[in-house]
């Protein structure tokens, strides 16, 4: 057989101990389980649906996609945004319990995109509705582009302090 010995396996810790304070566990476990809202009015919710397939495999990150807004804690909000819309995504965002994030997806969202000049009910920027967490602005934004604000979030969510 094989003598060659494992060093790090063959030595047995008889008393371990992890340090931490709850800010730091209770951080890490919200950015280990987001639960992002299938939310999306156009071109960009098409990218963001690509995700959930299995060449980006969404679920690695810890991110299951749900319907219900009690159950979630980030919203992606993906395409144009207009007056119509507006109340039903301020709606959504105000029946999410805290803490929630939002990832706004695109430039139709964040500014209006193309629509913005020719359309009396194309609202300019998502930011005027709810708060956004992290802008990503390209059309249609690219999975990795969405991987890449997501793994963003989680810097940001990994940063947070609270106090009681």
């Amino acid at each position: 057989m094989n003598s060659f010995r494992f060093p790090l396996l063959d030595r047995a810790t008889p008393n371990s101990v992890i340090s931490t304070t709850l800010n730091d566990l209770s951080n890490w476990s919200r950015l280990s389980s987001l639960w992002p809202l299938l939310y999306g009015t156009s071109c960009c919710f098409i990218e963001f649906a690509s995700l959930i397939g299995s060449r980006f495999d969404f679920d690695r990150y810890g991110l299951v996609p749900r319907s219900s807004p009690r159950q979630l804690d980030l919203i992606l909000t993906a395409g144009t945004i207009t007056m119509k819309m507006a109340p039903s995504l301020v709606r959504l965002y105000e029946q999410m319990p805290e803490p929630k994030y939002v990832i706004a997806l695109g430039a139709c969202t964040i500014t209006g995109g193309m629509f913005n000049t020719d359309s009396y009910s194309t609202i300019w920027g998502v930011d005027k509705l709810i708060p956004i967490d992290v802008y990503l602005p390209d059309c249609p934004p690219k999975p990795e582009a969405v991987i890449d604000a997501i793994t963003k979030l989680r810097k940001k969510i990994s940063r947070e302090l609270y106090e009681d």
